[in-house]
């Protein structure tokens, strides 16, 4: 009896040891980037087109995307720190001097990949956003708003938001 009773304590702290453990892990890799006062830019980002409508969809019919076009109108190099979208079912692409950053999804599920990219005065990136309409299943239709967030290390404009929404269907 006395065994059993040290086997069931054992098994119960060895459960919350690494539920902690793999709580750890989980919430390091949800840090953002700290960015030192010195790192700032006095630069930003600018988009001319920030908002999307596609209308109405069909699960059927497959993702739907779009591409924005993200300039530094500055005279400082602005670096991107971090992207996340608001949901599993969109996830977001940065192509930059030819090379392609991603996907990147939404905080806490999955580990997220980390980004720093610098993007020079006068340049243009492209962030692209996909939507998945089938991701939720029958029950995931209606009107959907979401949004990809982007984080950079101007002092001025620090986060931008690039959002769409669509009619999802059957």
């Amino acid at each position: 009896m006395k065994n059993k009773a040290q086997g069931i304590i054992f098994g119960v702290v060895a459960t919350v040891a690494v539920a902690g453990i793999i709580f750890f892990i989980w919430s390091t890799s949800q840090r953002s980037e700290t960015v030192a006062p010195n790192e700032w830019s006095g630069s930003a980002l600018t988009a001319q087109e920030q908002f999307v409508d596609f209308g109405t969809i069909s699960m059927t019919a497959g993702k739907v995307r779009n591409s924005f076009a993200v300039r530094n109108d500055g005279t400082e190099p602005v670096a991107i720190t971090k992207i996340v979208t608001s949901c599993m079912c969109t996830e977001a692409t940065l192509t930059a001097g030819g090379k392609s950053f991603g996907p990147f999804g939404m905080a806490g599920h999955g580990a997220l990949r980390s980004i720093r990219q610098e993007v020079m005065p006068g340049e243009t990136v492209e962030l692209e956003a996909e939507f998945d309409p089938a991701a939720h299943g029958p029950s995931g239709t209606g009107k959907i708003r979401r949004v990809v967030y982007v984080e950079t290390n101007s002092q001025t404009n620090p986060k931008l938001e690039f959002s769409f929404e669509a009619n999802v269907t059957k």
